[in-house]
C-alpha cells in the first residue's frame, strides 16, 4: 500500500524470507514453521495480510470459547488494515526492527522522519505491543535511535513502573514511539494520558517467542488483553474507519 494513509495500521514483525509458495491456510502455515533454535517464529513473516487476518481470527476464536458469534465478529481485525510486510527481506530480528519501521512508513506513505514527535504531550505516532516488560525493554533500546531532545522513545510497560508515574510522565512528554505491554497502554488510554489522534502505526510483536515457545498471540494472558486494546474505541476507528488501510 503506497498511498498516504491518515488512520493507523496494524503491522506485524518476523524473521524470514518472501516465500516461494504460500499457505493457504494460516494454522497451517504457522504449525510447522517454529524455529525451534531461536526465539522467532518464521512463518509470521510469510503471511500476506489475509492470512494474518485469518491468523488473529482463529487466535481470537480459541481463546474466546464464551462469545457468541456475533461477538468474535465485532472482534475481528480486517485484512484491510494489516499492513503486508511479506516482501520485507531482511531478518526480522530486535536489532532490525529500526529498519523494519523506516520499512513501513516508506512504504505505506506516511511519516517517513521517525524522530518526530507530535507536538501534543502523549500522542505518539507508533505504538510498539509486545506481551512482557522485559521484551518491551529490550525492543525501546534498540528504538532508541529515534530519540532526541524533543522525541522520547517512551516504555509504557508495569514493572517497576507504577502506573501514577506513568500517567504523569505520559502526560507531560512529547512521544514519538511508545512501546509497552497491553495492559499498561489499556490503563493509560482509560486516564486520558495517552493519546492516539496522531497515531500512524501499531507494531504487533507477534514472531517473538518466549522459552516456552509462545507468542503474544498463543498466551490467554496476553492474547485477550491485545484484542480488547484494539477494540478499544480509542484506537478501533483508526484502522476501520472509511480510507483506512
Amino acid at each position: 500500500m503506497k498511498r498516504k494513509r491518515e488512520s493507523a495500521e496494524v503491522e506485524t514483525t518476523a524473521r524470514t524470507k518472501p516465500p516461494k509458495h504460500r499457505e493457504h491456510n494460516a494454522e497451517g502455515a504457522t504449525a510447522h514453521a517454529r524455529d525451534t533454535d531461536s526465539d522467532i517464529n518464521t512463518a509470521i513473516g510469510k503471511m500476506d495480510n489475509r492470512l494474518l487476518a485469518d491468523y488473529v481470527a482463529q487466535r481470537t476464536k480459541r481463546f474466546g470459547e464464551d462469545l457468541s458469534p456475533v461477538e468474535l465478529e465485532d472482534m475481528h481485525v480486517p485484512e484491510g488494515a494489516i499492513f503486508d510486510s511479506s516482501e520485507w527481506q531482511q531478518d526480522r530480528l530486535a536489532t532490525n526492527l529500526p529498519d523494519f519501521l523506516t520499512y513501513c512508513a516508506q512504504q505505506n506513505g506516511t511519516s517517513i522522519d521517525l524522530s518526530r514527535a507530535p507536538k501534543k504531550p502523549g500522542s505518539p505516532h507508533t505504538l510498539v505491543l509486545t506481551g512482557a516488560a522485559l521484551r518491551a525493554a529490550a525492543l525501546s533500546r534498540v528504538l532508541r535511535k529515534f530519540q532526541s531532545k524533543e522525541a522520547t522513545v517512551a516504555k509504557l510497560f508495569a514493572k517497576h513502573i507504577k502506573v501514577k508515574d506513568a500517567i504523569d510522565f505520559v502526560k507531560k512528554t512529547r512521544i514519538n514511539i511508545g512501546i509497552g505491554t497491553p495492559t499498561r497502554i489499556i490503563d493509560l488510554l482509560k486516564e486520558r494520558a495517552l493519546r492516539l489522534e496522531d497515531l500512524e502505526r501499531v507494531i504487533i510483536d507477534t514472531s517473538f517467542l518466549d522459552r516456552k515457545k509462545r507468542s503474544i498471540f498463543d498466551m490467554k494472558e496476553t492474547q485477550q488483553p491485545l484484542m480488547q486494546l484494539l477494540n478499544m474505541e480509542e484506537l478501533k476507528p483508526r484502522y476501520t474507519s472509511t480510507g483506512s488501510p
